[in-house]
């Protein structure tokens, strides 16, 4: 039989531990250990059943419950993988979330039949976004200012609100009130200079 971590030790290159084991018994490591996770091209053999015991699903909640454990508080797992099918994906996101991970897949070049790649990418806290695919136009199709029209148009009579009109009117609402409000000058409502 082939061993990876076999071919590592005749090369003595390795710094560090090397481990063998099977991802869908678990990770032997205690909680907090990493800061993060990469896997490229393991991920998918979780999908299949080589033997009579081997349940997928279970398999694939059993390593991502137990490296959600072993992972420290807002870190991240990647893992680029080849699924066959959509339903793969399915299984593989829905175990995730089920073990307590949050995030997404993310395809590189997805309209590209050879360049292709999925990225699983899992978060265990904190307020984070999906990175950004590769392959995907760059810029945004939504023009700059397309936004303001969109909340124009939900307004429905409404002035937008910081718009001029919307801040003279409420200026005159505080007036009423009997509140201190500064006098209106030429440059009331205008957007200031942008800032970084």
């Amino acid at each position: 039989m082939y061993s990876t971590t076999g071919v590592a030790l005749e090369r003595e290159e390795v710094d560090g531990d090397l481990i063998l084991g099977d991802m869908g018994q678990g990770m032997p490591f205690k909680a907090g250990t990493f800061d993060g996770a990469i896997s490229i091209s393991a991920l998918q053999w979780l999908c299949n059943a080589d033997k009579n015991s081997h349940d997928p699903p279970k398999r694939l909640y059993k390593f991502f419950s137990t490296l959600f454990s072993c992972l420290s508080r807002s870190a991240r797992a990647v893992f680029q993988f080849y699924p066959e099918n959509n339903e793969q994906i399915q299984l593989v996101t829905t175990q995730a979330t089920k073990a307590g991970f949050y995030g997404g897949v993310v395809v590189d070049f997805p309209n590209s039949t050879k360049a292709k790649k999925y990225f699983l990418v899992l978060m265990t806290g904190g307020t984070t976004v999906l990175p950004r695919a590769l392959g995907v136009n760059e810029t945004d199709s939504v023009v700059p200012y397309a936004s303001r029209r969109e909340q124009m148009r939900k307004a429905k009579g409404k002035y937008m609100k910081s718009s001029k009109d919307w801040i003279i009117e409420k200026k005159e609402r505080r007036r009423k009130q009997g509140k201190k409000v500064p006098e209106d000058s030429k440059y009331t409502g205008r957007r200031r200079c942008g800032r970084f």
